[in-house]
């Protein structure tokens, strides 16, 4: 028989991997000091952006000699802008676990079209880190979104690289303890863990990146959203609040006020704990429910913000149709919205529990996840 209906349901079922839950005190009245109807280069837009700038500093503990700045299209923007500025110096590494990472790796061997070396693993594993030649720009995910695999610690990255670094950090920054010594170029977005509004990106460049940009030109030409030099000298402007392009001052307010609610939790290290609290409650029940494992095979690689999902009972058929069911079941049960695995991903579920989620969600949860895995298979067994 189908396990009970359980009695408690999560407050909040928004659980999605991008864009993420709000923080858990959002309301619109929040950004009722948007300067909206405003330039963004009027004093007060400049000031907004340039608070965003060093608040971001601040919470992610970023040195004061890196640059921060506000850039188009996301992560993948900022991504994109550093790839097309500051590849093809010298040899590139490209390591890819899952699908963003293997995204990057195909823009740069077809558009860019570098003879990059390229390292890949299967979902739920890690390529060979301590075979990454740093003599090489490299290239790779802090996180794999979509496969819930993230690299351990910054200790396999050379200290003496003469390459660059460039980390795809969007679902890991705010939730990860990222070693900015080790990283020259850092990308993230503002939907992912503090649950901002989309459509913005953050790039973070060391003295050795911006080092790069001033005695670098690429064979290619840029578009003009990807230029941070001119005349050889980086336009300081972007990293003071001069955007490329025309930001959404109602998405930087909303950036503005996780920001502040970042704070009242503690920081950065509030929001590691809290992401930290919710990933180990899934971990806990894959431990005590033989059904179901965490995608990534070695638990020293387990995200605590994007947590993937395998289901492994031997009665599953079709494990994509399976899945889908689940997820299917939860959302219409309204307890769990878009939590199933990414497109590209193996079949599962996907959790997102960074630290706008709360924990209390995530335990009233598990409960309907078993249930609604006991609900497929009986059904399944119905139909056979």
């Amino acid at each position: 028989m189908v396990t009970e209906t359980p009695a408690t349901r999560p407050a909040n079922p928004r659980f999605s991997s991008g864009p993420c839950a709000k923080p858990p005190v959002f309301s619109l009245d929040k950004l009722s000091d948007a300067a909206l109807g405003r330039s963004h280069r009027a004093a007060v837009g400049k000031a907004k952006l340039k608070d965003a700038i060093e608040s971001t500093r601040e919470v992610l503990g970023i040195p004061a000699d890196y640059k921060i700045g506000i850039v188009p299209a996301s992560d993948t923007g900022a991504v994109e802008m550093a790839m097309w500025s500051m590849l093809g110096a010298r040899g590139v590494t490209m390591l890819a676990w899952e699908s963003f990472g293997s995204g990057w790796v195909s823009d740069v061997a077809k558009q860019l079209k570098l003879d990059a070396t390229i390292m890949e693993a299967d979902y739920g594993q890690l390529p060979d880190l301590s075979a990454v030649n740093f003599a090489d720009d490299v290239v790779f995910t802090w996180n794999g979104t979509t496969s819930g695999v993230r690299v351990p610690n910054g200790d396999w990255i050379a200290d003496d690289r003469e390459g660059l670094t460039i980390c795809d950090a969007t679902s890991a920054a705010f939730a990860m303890d990222l070693p900015w010594d080790k990283l020259d170029v850092t990308t993230f977005s503002w939907q992912k863990v503090l649950g901002g509004e989309a459509a913005h990106g953050m790039i973070v460049l060391s003295p050795r990146a911006v080092e790069r940009l001033e005695n670098y030109t690429p064979a290619w030409p840029l578009p003009k959203i990807f230029r941070m030099t001119k005349g050889g000298k980086l336009i300081e402007g972007i990293f003071e609040g001069a955007t490329i392009n025309t930001p959404s001052m109602l998405a930087v307010e909303d950036y503005l006020v996780a920001l502040d609610w970042a704070r009242s939790v503690g920081g950065l290290k509030g929001l590691m704990a809290r992401a930290d609290a919710n990933a180990k409650v899934i971990f806990d029940f894959c431990d005590t429910h033989d059904w179901i494992a965490n995608l990534a095979d070695d638990d020293a690689t387990r995200s605590n913000t994007s947590v993937c999902l395998k289901f492994t009972d031997d009665r599953i058929k079709d494990g994509a149709a399976f899945a889908k069911a689940v997820a299917k079941r939860l959302e219409t049960e309204g307890v769990a919205l878009d939590v199933g695995a990414y497109r590209d991903a193996p079949a599962g579920l996907r959790i997102w529990c960074g630290g706008t989620v709360e924990t209390s969600d995530v335990e009233a949860l598990m409960p309907w996840l078993d249930w609604a895995f006991n609900a497929e298979i009986e059904a399944q067994t119905e139909a056979a």
